[in-house]
């Protein structure tokens, strides 16, 4: 199946099942037991590096006009390296929709220009108060802000639970970012869904950010590059030779 099939077949993990939980019996009392005792024995050390929820929006590469609001719970390896664990929601029993990893202009201009097509930029999303911190007071984000602003992601969408699918079914999705362009605009429906949630007004964070410094180049290197060609991409699963370093059993 490829990320850019409209549904998948039938089945009980997709829509024609029902429902938007995954198919399956409810937990177990024993494991319940044992999740509670690792939860207290063990570390979850990369888990527990995640300390910041970020609420915005990305739309499929393929199809634009498919757009999702999404929750990246992000973990900083550096300043110059972000990795993002994406959900459908902030709620518990969110759903693992994909990883998003987010890396500054330095980094970016290291990386060939075949690899730089599938890199989208911030800037726009930041401005354009798409780009929201729940509850992180505005003094405290401004430095975030800024230098997210000079940032590029690349989001692979594992789980198009906006199909109705109950499991991740076929092929990863690249996903990119909000732009200033009809083609790349965020429905308005689902933004005010979001703010309606948390309480927020993207025109007044729009206005509060002004002074974000955008980079004075909108799209460096191929960034963005479906935008400027109006080209996305998909990815298809196919089946290929494998490799033979020793004969088969």
């Amino acid at each position: 199946m490829a990320s850019s099939d409209d549904s998948p077949l039938p089945t009980p993990a997709s829509a024609a099942g029902g429902g938007a939980a995954p198919p399956g019996q409810p937990t177990t009392v024993a494991s319940k037991v044992l999740d509670m005792g690792a939860a207290a024995m063990q570390s979850l050390q990369p888990v527990k590096q995640a300390k910041q929820h970020v609420c915005t929006f990305a739309l499929y590469a393929h199809d634009p006009k498919r757009q999702v609001e999404t929750h990246h719970y992000a973990s900083r390896l550096n300043q110059d390296f972000l990795q993002c664990a994406v959900y459908d929601s902030d709620a518990a029993g969110a759903r693992l929709i994909g990883v998003e990893y987010i890396v500054s202009r330095k980094v970016f201009d290291t990386l060939p220009a075949e690899e730089q097509r599938l890199w989208h930029s911030h800037a726009h999303e930041i401005k354009a108060g798409l780009w929201a911190i729940p509850r992180v007071p505005a003094p405290l984000e401004k430095p975030e802000l800024d230098h997210l602003a000079t940032t590029f992601g690349k989001f692979w969408c594992t789980w198009q639970t906006d199909r109705g699918d109950r499991l991740p079914l076929g092929a990863p999705a690249l996903m990119v970012s909000p732009q200033a362009d009809p083609a790349a605009t965020v429905r308005p429906d689902l933004v005010r869904r979001r703010d309606d949630r948390y309480g927020l007004s993207t025109e007044e964070l729009c206005v509060a950010r002004a002074d974000v410094e955008a980079p004075a180049e909108e799209h460096p290197g191929q960034a963005d590059y479906w935008l400027r060609h109006r080209k996305g991409f998909a990815v298809d699963v196919v089946p290929h030779q494998m490799k033979r370093h020793a004969p088969f059993p």
